[in-house]
């Protein structure tokens, strides 16, 4: 019988995972947890004794959602219920330490759903050293054995976060050979040559953190060989589409700079052109008379343009001149209209103050936002229209 439950522990101890599933997780310093347990044991033969009482401490190692290896260290007290023939001259009769493999029945069988259920059954089997206490002078030649525990684990877990689980874990605790106990009395010895002691204790577990954040494994998201080559196909051509988008905004920005470079050139061109007159071949014509941007004052590169106009006044005493000043579109209306009459009105007192042309030959009009060019910058003009008169 002991041969044939020390076989099934060894076969605990080795039994692969069956069933896994890829989790997250399973780092050296993941799946650890700590607990404490108490309760009693008895003789299976013996009924009637005493009850002992054990406590004990563990430390677990989760490996997968179905195998974890437990270490644990265990005190029986005032007990009966082992080999200790002869009480110690202490509370504590026994220790034990042990190193258990456990099987998640639950995850072997029913596989893992991505987080602890809330009640699971764990089977374990262990292999581990008793020691024992004997008062001097006991006449017992061992004062240990090798022992094999083989049991269950009834375990609750608890809270959304399954950081703590409470456990009930009857198990059956063996000597791993069957030789008597050497004492002084043959039927005494007899009584305890048992090899079989069950113990009932309920404990108390935390689970530590693990790096995937959670206190169990969680399940990772696979993907097949094809799923893969899709989306590295999609990353590829989005990293060429991108890098595409980004040398035609760079082109377009270059273009734009260019262009730009190009108006400021026109504009400074404008602003510093000769005079320019329209000839009508009518008894009329027309002179321009170009301002900078937000300026009334003539410069001296358009003084010529309104000698111009003098000359002509002073060689034709019938002809007069119409002066009508505008204003490129920016700024307000409000704005653009004074400025455009205050255009009108400088070449009006240039002409008079200047040239002494009679303001009875010469007419000033205030007309806003000109549009009379396609380029608004080059509507910051005043336009004379010369009417000579009848010959």
């Amino acid at each position: 019988m002991t041969k044939s439950l020390i076989l099934v522990a060894l076969c605990a101890c080795v039994l692969g995972a069956k069933a896994q599933t890829t989790v997250n997780g399973s780092k050296f310093f993941d799946n650890w947890s700590i607990g404490v347990d108490g309760g009693v044991s008895s003789n299976f033969h013996d009924w009637d004794k005493p009850n002992g009482g054990v406590v004990g401490l563990q430390i677990t190692k989760g490996i997968t959602p179905v195998v974890s290896f437990e270490f644990s260290g265990q005190l029986g007290f005032n007990d009966n219920a082992n080999w200790n023939v002869y009480h110690s001259a202490n509370v504590v009769d026994n220790f034990s330490v042990m190193g258990s493999t456990k099987i998640n029945l639950m995850n072997w069988f029913g596989g893992y759903k991505g987080q602890p259920r809330v009640f699971e059954i764990q089977a374990r089997g262990g292999f581990g050293y008793m020691g024992y206490f004997y008062p001097s002078g006991t006449p017992i030649g061992d004062n240990g054995d090798a022992i094999v525990k083989l049991g269950l684990d009834f375990d609750f877990n608890l809270g959304q976060k399954k950081a703590w689980t409470i456990s009930v874990r009857p198990v059956v605790v063996m000597k791993a050979n069957k030789e008597d106990l050497a004492c002084d009395n043959a039927s005494r010895c007899t009584a305890y040559s048992h090899n079989a002691v069950g113990q009932l204790t309920a404990g108390v577990a935390y689970h530590f953190k693990n790096s995937n954040g959670e206190h169990y494994y969680t399940k990772a998201v696979l993907r097949s060989q094809s799923e893969i080559d899709s989306l590295n196909s999609i990353i590829n051509a989005t990293r060429v589409r991108a890098e595409r988008e980004q040398a035609e905004a760079r082109h377009a920005l270059d273009e734009k700079d260019r262009q730009i470079e190009g108006l400021k050139k026109a504009l400074s061109d404008c602003e510093n052109r000769p005079v320019v007159e329209k000839v009508s071949t009518e008894k009329s014509m027309e002179c321009y008379v170009y301002f900078r941007q937000g300026k009334s004052t003539i410069d001296a590169s358009q003084q010529p343009n309104v000698e111009r106009i003098a000359t002509f006044l002073r060689n034709h005493k019938e002809a007069k001149v119409v002066v009508n000043g505008y204003a490129s579109p920016e700024g307000s209306v409000e704005i653009n209209e004074r400025l455009a009459q205050q255009r009108a009105d400088a070449v009006k007192t240039s002409l008079i103050n200047k040239y002494g042309i009679e303001s009875n030959r010469i007419e000033a009009n205030g007309k806003g936002v000109g549009d009379t060019f396609s380029e608004p910058d080059w509507n910051r003009v005043s336009i004379c229209t010369i009417e000579a008169g009848d010959k």
